[in-house]
């Protein structure tokens, strides 16, 4: 039986209210999930799971305190208030929580736009079951490729509804279809994996399962033969693939958790460069088609594109209500939370500038390197910015891909980085975090 989410919500409110809340938010989560994973062209696992989740916030005074459950009998929901309430009158007090002014919240929004749930029925499992297989047997297809060690093909449906005392109301469905692959080529010790796999929100938009295969098996295959690369230091090019892992360093560096608690290497950088003069990084949550797209945050205000970094110069802070009020400033409608926590500062949707050089062409420029592909471990100090990771990849020697190496770790400072950033042309137009494959001049290697 379908539940009414917007009534779950107010029926939580109501429930706070009498409980002695002061104040309060309720959010509500139904969703689907289905993952079918096959092996050796048989099925080898399949998994469907259907659920509500609720959450409630509780204030009272200075104090609040947070509760789940995904049980929505109405003594449930009593008893969920009367909990929270018990439990923010504990609490320590914090001058900067609270709801949103009712002035602030979004009160109307084109939910059709955002394009975020994809009105096709909910495929058959059998579907999804056909497509894990098809991107298999294309990966089997390929030459020297042993075995695929997983090919699985999902779906998901999600309904959200978040309300308020504050009298903000509102919720947006959201739908996501995947596919990927892992392949595996080489033999004994000598034996390699890579993969490839796309994720979006409409089926239509999803490349084809023998795309996928084809490509996670070229992609094992490409990597045989490796060997460590020289130790020194040499320009590293970070493949499209990985690259938005650098962006995503500099976002962690400037949310508002962490400017808050003084733990940023870039805590006191607002109004600096902190990029190339001609790279800006834009937010915008109204992308259609995208995951981190949405109407409001979670605080019920209206979100808005903005400029992060705007030629070179870092403009802002990530900002949910709570932090923005310890800093003195206002909330950038960056609030996102699930049902069992309040809400915190997380981005939307960001573009990085694009270069005018296609990869290739940055390989021929560069003389000698390494192009990283993938990466493991991360050793990363949020106060300094020091970068040291694993990483594999391929040497580039006179401009040309020589062979694949691994086994060896790349350091640097992530300030020095970014302020040394080359971006090629080659970003992914539907992710949430379009960054091309970026080249730091300068950083070092340890390998043998």
């Amino acid at each position: 039986m379908p539940h009414a989410l917007d009534q779950l919500t107010d029926d939580l409110l109501r429930a706070a209210v009498k409980a002695g809340a002061d104040s309060a938010d309720a959010m509500a989560v139904q969703g689907t999930s289905i993952s079918i994973d096959v092996r050796g062209g048989n099925l080898e696992q399949a998994e469907r799971s259907e659920g509500i989740d609720i959450g409630l916030r509780v204030l009272i005074g200075q104090r609040q305190a947070n509760v789940s459950a995904s049980d929505t009998r109405r003594e449930t929901l009593a008893e969920m208030a009367e909990r929270a309430v018990a439990m923010a009158r504990e609490a320590p007090e914090d001058p900067h929580i609270g709801l949103a002014d009712p002035a602030d919240i979004a009160t109307n929004w084109d939910i059709a736009a955002l394009e975020l749930a994809d009105p096709t029925p909910e495929p058959e499992p059998s579907h999804l079951q056909r497509d894990a297989e098809r991107a298999e047997a294309s990966a089997l297809d390929v030459t020297g490729i042993r075995q695929v060690q997983s090919s699985t093909a999902a779906y998901g449906a999600r309904q959200i509804h978040l309300s308020a005392t504050n009298g903000f109301s509102g919720g947006y469905s959201r739908t996501d279809r995947a596919i990927s692959c892992v392949a595996i080529g080489g033999e004994g010790t000598a034996m390699e994996r890579d993969h490839d796999g796309d994720s979006r929100l409409f089926q239509a938009d999803l490349r084809s399962p023998d795309d996928i295969g084809k490509s996670a098996a070229e992609r094992a295959l490409a990597r045989l033969g490796a060997t460590q690369p020289p130790t020194g230091t040499y320009p590293v090019l970070f493949d499209e693939r990985i690259s938005s892992s650098l962006i995503g360093h500099l976002l962690s560096a400037i949310n508002g958790v962490a400017i808050t608690r003084g733990a940023s290497w870039l805590r006191d950088a607002m109004g600096q460069i902190v990029l190339p003069d001609h790279l800006s990084l834009v937010e915008d949550p109204h992308r259609a088609r995208t995951s981190g797209s949405r109407p409001f945050d979670a605080e019920g205000l209206p979100t808005k594109p903005r400029s992060i970094i705007e030629n070179g110069v870092l403009t802002g802070w990530t900002l949910d209500l709570a932090t923005a009020s310890k800093l003195g400033l206002s909330s950038t409608a960056n609030a996102a939370r699930g049902t069992s926590a309040p809400p915190s500062p997380s981005n939307w949707n960001v573009a990085l500038t694009q270069g005018v050089q296609s990869k290739e062409d940055m390989i021929r420029d560069m003389g000698t390197g390494l192009l990283v592909t993938s990466m493991i471990g991360s050793t990363i100090n949020p106060n300094t910015g020091d970068y040291s990771r694993g990483a594999s990849g391929y040497w580039i020697e006179n401009g040309q891909l020589s062979h694949p190496v691994n086994e060896c770790t790349i350091a640097g400072n992530l300030r020095d980085m970014l302020l040394h950033l080359q971006p090629a042309n080659d970003a992914r137009a539907h992710l949430s975090r379009v960054v091309p494959s970026l080249l730091v001049e300068e950083m070092t290697l340890a390998g043998k």
